[in-house]
């Protein structure tokens, strides 16, 4: 089965203004919500967006951040999962 773009759905989004780091909660298809982490989108000069960027390893402000809106994450995660 192929990768189809249109399946691929992002289901809720934060960004961290100052480092870039997106964390999206994300489904494909008909399959069980996942968070990722990742890409980060920095701005250029004339402030655009740049293209995005593999996260990499996490700087203290990304972690600090990222802790700071865990219980989001975890309470919009536990909304779109499906009960077992």
């Amino acid at each position: 089965m192929a990768y189809d773009p249109e399946k691929d759905n992002v289901l809720k989004k934060w960004k961290c203004e100052e480092t870039g780091l997106v964390v999206s909660i994300n489904r494909y298809g008909n399959g069980e919500p996942k968070v990722q982490i990742g890409p980060r989108i920095l701005l250029k000069a004339d402030g655009t967006e740049r293209a995005p960027l593999k996260a990499g390893r996490l700087t203290i402000e990304d972690v600090m951040w990222f802790y700071n809106i865990i219980d989001d994450v975890k309470d919009e995660l536990t909304k779109l999962a499906k009960p077992e």
